[in-house]
């Protein structure tokens, strides 16, 4: 998986490409939000239209961040869910857990 970021009005948008799956992709997830908080960037929003994969593992490590940052005061919406990546939300019922967004400025502005 690879993963890039840019700031857009305090929001750190980071857009994910490939797989989130165990093994690298998780790990790779979990270091990004990791990284990101400790920057002081508290305040994210995960573009996943670039993942073309998603494992039970993957889904655990988005709870696991959306946890993170929550108990540290923050925010993490996600944006552009792929429709293999929606149905597997929906079917654990984890869609309630997050706000999910198809358009970036209503993202943004949401925070």
């Amino acid at each position: 998986m690879k993963t890039s970021s840019r700031s857009v009005s305090g929001i750190e948008i980071i857009e994910l490409q490939g797989k989130i799956t165990i093994g690298a992709g998780d790990s790779q997830l979990r270091d990004t939000i990791t990284q990101k908080l400790s920057e002081g960037k508290d305040k994210i929003l995960l573009d996943m239209s670039g993942v073309t994969t998603i494992d039970s593992s993957g889904i655990g490590e988005l709870v696991g961040s959306y946890t993170t940052v929550a108990n540290r005061g923050g925010k993490l919406k996600l944006l552009h869910l792929p429709p293999k990546v929606t149905d597997l939300l929906q079917v654990t019922q984890l869609i309630t857990v997050f706000e999910v967004y198809e358009n970036e400025q209503e993202a943004v502005s949401s925070f």
